[in-house]
C-alpha cells in the first residue's frame, strides 16, 4: 500500500456502520485519534441516506456496493459473514486493507487472524484481508496468553457467560421486553432466542455441530490455535447466554506444561497489555460485567491453582465484547496496518 506511506491521513470505510459494532468502531476511531482523512460510512440500501456523526460533524451513510472502495485505504467490516464474503474481496481488489469482524475468513490460511497484544506481526502477512477473532476467544486469550508465555498452555476447559448484546440490538430488545412483560404478569414473546432469556441461562450460543458442540464453542480451540500459533492447543468450551446487557465473562480451567506459580502468574498478568488484574477476594474484588462494560481493557480475577488439573490455573476473565471483542480490536489492527 504505497499510497499509505506517502501521507499521514488514511481514508477509512466502515461497512455496517449503523449496527452496534459499527457505531462502536466510529467512537473508537475518534477516541484513539486514528488518522482518518475521509470517512466513508457504508450500510444496506435501507440505511443509505441516514446521517451519522463523526468528530462532531454529520456524515451521510452510503449504500454498500462492490465499487464503494476506490481511494479507500482501510475498510472495517461489521455487517455479517455473508456481506463480508460478498464485498470484502472487492474492497481488497480495490487496493484497501479489509479488517473483517465476521467469521467469514477467520480460518482461511491466507488470512491473518489477529489480536494485536498477541500476534501483531501477523498483520504484515495479509493479502488484503485481516480477520478479527471471535469476541469470546479474544477475551479469553487476553488472560490466557500472558500465562502461556510463562507456563506453556496445553489445554483449557471453559464456560462462557455471554451478554445478549452479542446477539445484536434485538437481543437487548428481547431481554428488555421479556423482563417488563414478566414483571407485569404478561406473556413473553420469543424471537431471538429459542427459550426465555429473562431470568434464565441458555447453554446455546450459535448453531449446533455434529460433535455436540456449537460453532461458537469450537471457535475457542480453532481460533486459539491460529492466534497463538499452537496447533496442539485444546479447548473444551460451553457457551451460555445470560440476561446481561453487555460484557462477556468466561470461567477458565487451564492446564500448562510447566509447574505453575501464583506469584509468577500475577506478575505475568500485571505486565501484559490490555488486561487488568482485579483479584482480592478478601474485599470481594473480582471482575464484573457491569464494571467492565464500556472499558477498553479486559480484567481477570479469581486466580488460583486448579485442584483437579496438574499444573493447572483457574481464573475468571471479563471483557466488553463490543469493544475489545470487536470494535477496539479491529481499530487496533488498523493501527498496525497504518504502521506498515
Amino acid at each position: 500500500m504505497s499510497r499509505k506511506n506517502s501521507r499521514k491521513k488514511l481514508n477509512v470505510a466502515v461497512a455496517g456502520v449503523t449496527g452496534a459494532v459499527g457505531q462502536e468502531m466510529l467512537r473508537v476511531l475518534e477516541q484513539r485519534k486514528f488518522p482518518v482523512g475521509q470517512l466513508l460510512p457504508l450500510a444496506s440500501r435501507r440505511s443509505a441516506g441516514k446521517r451519522i456523526r463523526f468528530k462532531g460533524k454529520p456524515v451521510t451513510v452510503r449504500e454498500l456496493k462492490k465499487d464503494s472502495f476506490a481511494g479507500i485505504d482501510i475498510a472495517l467490516f461489521s455487517a455479517g459473514g455473508g456481506i463480508s464474503k460478498q464485498f470484502a474481496p472487492a474492497a481488497a481488489d480495490a487496493g484497501c486493507v479489509v479488517v473483517d469482524n465476521s467469521s467469514a475468513f477467520r480460518m482461511d490460511k491466507a488470512v491473518p487472524l489477529v489480536v494485536p497484544e498477541i500476534n501483531p506481526s501477523d498483520v504484515a502477512k495479509h493479502k488484503g484481508i485481516i480477520a478479527n477473532p471471535n469476541c469470546t476467544t479474544i477475551v479469553t486469550l487476553m488472560a490466557l496468553y500472558p500465562l502461556h508465555q510463562v507456563f506453556g498452555v496445553k489445554r483449557i476447559f471453559a464456560a462462557s457467560y455471554q451478554a445478549v448484546s452479542g446477539s445484536g440490538a434485538m437481543g437487548i430488545v428481547e431481554l428488555d421486553q421479556q423482563v417488563k412483560a414478566l414483571t407485569r404478569g404478561q406473556k413473553i414473546k420469543k424471537s431471538v432466542y429459542p427459550h426465555q432469556i429473562a431470568f434464565n441461562a441458555l447453554p446455546h450460543v450459535d448453531a449446533f455441530l455434529d460433535n455436540g458442540y456449537t460453532k461458537e464453542e469450537m471457535k475457542m480451540e480453532n481460533e486459539g490455535r491460529k492466534i497463538m500459533h499452537l496447533p496442539r492447543f485444546r479447548a473444551s468450551t460451553t457457551c451460555v447466554r445470560i440476561p446481561v446487557y453487555r460484557s462477556h465473562s468466561i470461567a477458565v480451567n487451564a492446564e500448562f506444561t510447566k509447574p505453575v506459580n501464583l506469584a509468577a502468574a500475577r506478575r505475568a498478568i500485571r505486565r501484559a497489555p490490555g488486561i487488568d488484574l482485579r483479584d482480592d477476594v478478601a474485599k470481594n474484588i473480582y471482575p464484573l460485567a457491569l464494571d467492565i462494560a464500556g472499558q477498553d481493557n479486559c480484567a481477570v480475577g479469581r486466580l488460583r491453582k486448579d485442584c483437579a488439573l496438574n499444573n493447572g490455573l483457574t481464573f475468571w476473565v471479563v471483557g466488553d465484547q463490543l469493544l475489545k471483542g470487536a470494535a477496539l480490536n479491529a481499530v487496533q489492527i488498523a493501527e498496525q496496518v497504518a504502521k506498515l
